[in-house]
């Protein structure tokens, strides 16, 4: 079942602060950095199972109150650094709910095996004609 992203993003939490950057003196008057953060565990859109999934893959970036948090201050504008940290959180998240598939590990054919094995005695051969011969 696909997640309602749009009430998704009603819990996040979103924050401004002055960005770094180009912009010369406006960069020093203007909060164009947002900051976006959500309380992984207090969510009313995923199940257990889903939250455990996000937790898992970002348990490093979580704070001590599981909150998950990630900013923009690519551009000069409030609104596109919104929208743009936005649709990078909601990415993140669905990267984090994708479960990779176990791997089965192939199995050698007979036949592919008995042609390793064959190319391994003429190696062989072909270094021992390269040898000198030993005197015991």
């Amino acid at each position: 079942m696909e997640p309602d992203w749009e009430k998704l993003k009603t819990e996040f939490t979103y924050s401004t602060a002055r960005s770094g950057g180009s912009g010369g003196q406006h960069v020093n008057k203007v909060e164009t950095k947002v900051i976006v953060s959500w309380i992984v565990s207090d969510s009313q859109i995923f199940n257990e199972a889903q939250t455990r999934l996000i937790k898992k893959k970002y348990a490093k970036r979580l704070s001590k109150a599981g909150e998950l948090s990630m900013y923009c201050q690519a551009t000069r504008s409030q609104q596109r650094n919104k929208d743009r940290v936005t649709n990078n959180f909601i990415r993140l998240i669905k990267k984090a709910l994708v479960v990779p598939k176990k791997r089965k590990p192939s199995k050698i054919n007979k036949q592919t095996k008995e042609k390793i094995l064959k190319n391994k005695r003429i190696r062989s051969e072909v270094k021992k004609t390269r040898q000198k011969p030993r005197l015991d």
